[in-house]
C-alpha cells in the first residue's frame, strides 16, 4: 500500500493506494479513516487498482472549516480521482458515512460509476422518515448540537469513540485495540473532532439534496446493498433504502456482523465484492 496527499485548494486530501486493474474506490466513516480498508484491500488489489482516501475533515486530511455536506464530500473524491488521477471510470464503496458520499457521487456521476457499493448505511433523503431510526441513534442528535460534543469528548476520545468501536460490532472485541490505537491517534488531531461532527451536523442539507435529485431521478447502475444482522447493523434497511434510490439493487444482510462490516467479515465482504464486480467483467 502506498500513500499519497493531494493537494487541491481548499482541501488536501490523503489517500491511500495498491494493486492494477480497473478502479476500485474505497470511501470511509465515522469514526473511522481509510485504515478500515486494510483487510480487504490487499484482496481487492490482487484483481483492481484500490484508491482509498480519508474524507474531507477525517483520517490524515485536511480539515477545513466547512463543506460536510455530501454533495460537497462527493466533489473532493471526484475531483481525487478524475482530475489528479485521471480516472474516468470506476467501482465505488462506501461505508457509513462514505455511502451517502458515494450516492452523491454516483447520482452526480452515474456514467462514470460501473458499480456501486453501500455498506451498512441508508441514504438521507431517501423518503423513508427517519434515518436516526426514530432516534434510536441517539448520537445522531448529539453529533447536531453545536459544540457541546466536542467539548464533552476532546480529551476523553478513548472513552467517548471507544464505546462505539467496541458496542456498534457483534462482539466488543472486533476492532483490536492497535487498531482504536490508529483510529484515535487521526481523532485526536486538532479540529478532528468537529470535522466528524460536522457530517452529522450537514444532516438537514443533505435529506434536501438527495430528496431533490430523487425526485426524478434512480440511479442507474447496478447497486449492492449489505447491512450487518447483529447488534447496531442496519440489516435489510440499506437494501431498502437503495430500492427507493437505485433501478437496479441486490445484496440482503452479512450475518455474525454488526456495523463495522470491512474489519468483522472482511473475508465474506471481499467475496461478495469481488462477485459483484466480478459481474460486469464477464458481461
Amino acid at each position: 500500500m502506498e500513500h499519497h496527499y493531494a493537494d487541491m485548494g481548499d482541501v488536501r486530501l490523503h489517500y491511500v493506494t495498491a494493486g492494477q486493474g480497473f478502479p476500485v474506490v474505497l470511501m470511509h466513516g465515522w469514526p473511522q479513516s481509510w485504515y478500515e480498508w486494510r483487510l480487504v484491500m490487499p484482496g481487492l488489489a490482487e484483481r483492481f487498482r484500490v484508491i482509498a482516501p480519508d474524507l474531507r475533515g477525517l483520517g490524515d486530511s485536511s480539515r477545513p472549516a466547512d463543506g460536510y455536506d455530501k454533495k460537497t464530500v462527493a466533489g473532493d473524491i471526484w475531483r481525487l480521482v478524475h482530475d489528479v488521477l485521471g480516472i474516468d471510470r470506476f467501482n465505488l464503496v462506501g461505508h457509513d458515512w462514505g455511502g451517502p458520499v458515494a450516492y452523491a457521487l454516483a447520482a452526480a456521476h452515474p456514467d462514470a460509476v460501473r458499480r456501486l457499493a453501500i455498506l451498512d448505511v441508508t441514504i438521507p433523503g431517501d423518503g423513508s422518515p427517519n434515518i436516526s431510526q426514530g432516534g434510536r441513534r441517539w448520537h445522531h442528535a448529539l453529533h447536531q448540537t453545536l459544540d457541546l460534543p466536542e467539548a464533552l469528548v476532546s480529551g476523553r476520545e478513548d472513552i467517548y469513540l471507544g464505546w462505539f468501536y467496541r458496542s456498534y460490532g457483534a462482539r466488543p472485541d472486533v476492532i483490536a485495540e492497535t487498531d482504536i490505537a490508529e483510529y484515535l491517534r487521526v481523532y485526536r488531531q486538532p479540529g478532528a473532532l468537529r470535522a466528524g461532527f460536522s457530517y452529522y451536523r450537514a444532516i438537514p442539507r443533505d435529506i434536501a439534496d438527495n430528496a431533490a435529485i430523487a425526485a426524478g431521478f434512480k440511479l442507474p447502475m447496478p447497486v449492492l446493498a449489505l447491512g450487518g444482522d447483529r447488534s447496531w447493523g442496519r440489516r435489510m434497511e440499506v437494501v431498502e433504502s437503495l430500492r427507493r434510490l437505485a433501478v437496479d439493487v441486490q445484496g440482503g444482510m452479512i450475518e455474525n456482523c454488526g456495523h463495522w462490516m470491512p474489519e468483522e467479515q472482511p473475508v465474506e465482504l471481499l467475496a461478495r465484492l469481488l462477485g459483484f464486480f466480478g459481474e460486469a467483467e464477464r458481461s
